[in-house]
């Protein structure tokens, strides 16, 4: 599985959420290298690892990111990244090397 991730830009990239194109499926997130528009608004951006780990970024309160916890399993309905400490769980529902459609279950809505 590392050989494999390694070269999967799904694990070796910075997503940052592009709300601009935002759309019914859900979020988009395109790498960070990518030509991303300058926003006043804050991008959260995710960071998915090979080894099951990942990382949500959110702005904080003084708009500087705050790093929280997660973990990714591979589920029939897409890849989905669970913050440790609670919050909103991520559904990867389409992915592409330079686009991610992510759609946030809030935890009401969350697997029974």
């Amino acid at each position: 599985m590392a050989e494999k991730a390694s070269k999967d830009r799904l694990f070796n990239t910075r997503w940052v959420h592009v709300f601009e194109e935002d759309t019914p499926e859900g979020a988009v997130y395109r790498p960070e290298d990518d030509q991303i528009p300058l926003s006043r608004r804050p991008r959260e951006r995710l960071e998915i690892r090979a080894d099951g780990s990942a990382e949500i970024l959110a702005p904080g309160p003084d708009d500087r990111f705050v790093a929280q916890p997660a973990a990714w399993t591979d589920e029939k309905n897409g890849l989905v990244i669970q913050a440790r400490h609670g919050g909103a769980d991520f559904r990867i529902v389409h992915r592409s090397p330079d686009r991610l459609v992510v759609k946030k279950v809030e935890s009401s809505q969350k697997r029974r």
